[in-house]
């Protein structure tokens, strides 16, 4: 069996750690996940838990603060005046880890599918907080870290999310 590098979420400590495929630390980041708590539901506006892999890397060599929608890349930068004028939009930032449920009934497949619901590891706003729960969903990072995340893993990277756990 093949080891690999594997990233392990905690929604209580609001981090993200990635471990070597030595099971090793190699980094640590502050995130930020629903604001509504933790669950698998479409529609609930949660984060989902368990077992999932990085399906999808999308931004690669965009700029830092490039504005994403529907996994597009939308021309802008988000700037401190474009945050401003729109401070309760749903920014999705600079790179996108698109991740993919692995248990079925539990995150994959039926009305608890994590792609179809469109959880991402995603860039964030300078201005937006990280370490505390505010998403829709998604695991936000600050631009930079998630540039550092992006560039470390190769997709199908393991992707744990734990709700009461230490990362």
């Amino acid at each position: 069996m093949m080891r690999t590098m594997k990233i392990r979420v905690s929604i209580a400590e609001q981090a993200l750690a990635l471990f070597g495929v030595d099971g090793r630390l190699l980094r640590r980041y502050p995130v930020s996940t629903a604001a509504l708590g933790a669950g698998e539901q479409q529609g609930s506006y949660q984060t989902p838990r368990g077992r999932h892999i990085v399906r999808a890397k999308i931004g690669y060599g965009a700029p830092v603060g490039a504005v994403f929608k529907a996994r597009r890349w939308t021309g802008e930068i988000c700037t401190a005046e474009a945050f401003a004028a729109e401070p309760e939009r749903d920014w999705i930032l600079t790179r996108i880890l698109w991740l993919s449920g692995r248990d079925v009934g539990r995150n994959r497949l039926g009305q608890v599918d994590t792609m179809r619901r469109y959880i991402y590891l995603h860039g964030t706003p300078d201005q937006v907080a990280v370490g505390r729960p505010a998403s829709h969903g998604c695991v936000r990072m600050r631009n930079s870290d998630i540039v550092e995340l992006f560039d470390l893993v190769p997709c199908g990277t393991e992707v744990e999310i734990v709700e009461n756990e230490p990362v």
